[in-house]
């Protein structure tokens, strides 16, 4: 890590920083799982984490919304955490972060911490997202194309968002390659609309 502005650490990878709150959260959670020996076990369980909010729109509404109590969020992601297997410094960590009202920057948080869990691994992190979920032969095939291209392992980070239509959206860094059909046709869409004129 490096001091950014004021003297506050900057969670620096590749070509990003994470900076704010979620980088502070990710940085304590990742030297304390480093000083404990637990960092891919902690980065394990978040991932558990991430999918059950990627599954569910309630949980998601859940730890974003500032009109649910702390007390009543902390009940619930007792009870999530409980029922997804997720203990230990993982489990520990999101009731911390729950108690000090900062779940709605959870998902940034899982985010930074798999970047400095990957970065430790000298792989970078790329988040893909597709109109439907990746096969095994699909999540390889991306990474082989990606270590070609930039020479590091690659750590992905799926998400799926069906209004894409099809194609990806890579984000690789500060980097994006847009091959979404979506995006394919608002192009379309826009150099029709200015022949027109």
């Amino acid at each position: 890590m490096r001091p950014g502005r004021n003297g506050v650490s900057d969670v620096a990878t590749d070509d990003t920083i994470v900076e704010g709150v979620a980088g502070r959260y990710a940085s304590a959670l990742f030297e304390l799982a480093g000083e404990t020996s637990n960092v891919a076990d902690v980065e394990k369980d978040l991932v558990t984490f991430q999918g059950l909010l990627d599954e569910s729109p309630d949980l998601v509404r859940l730890v974003r919304s500032p009109v649910i109590t702390a007390e009543d969020q902390s009940r619930a992601i007792d009870t999530i955490l409980a029922k997804a297997g997720i203990g230990g410094l993982a489990a520990n960590f999101v009731k911390l972060v729950a108690k000090n009202r900062r779940l709605f920057v959870v998902q940034d948080i899982i985010k930074a911490y798999r970047a400095l869990a990957a970065k430790s691994r000298g792989e970078v992190s790329a988040e893909v997202t597709s109109a439907a979920a990746l096969s095994d032969e699909q999540v390889a095939a991306l990474k082989e194309t990606l270590k070609a291209t930039i020479g590091k392992d690659v750590t992905l980070q799926s998400r799926v968002d069906p209004s894409i239509l099809g194609g990806l959206i890579v984000k690789l860094g500060s980097r994006m390659i847009d091959s979404s059909l979506k995006t394919k046709l608002q192009n379309i869409k826009v150099a029709l609309s200015e022949a027109g004129t």
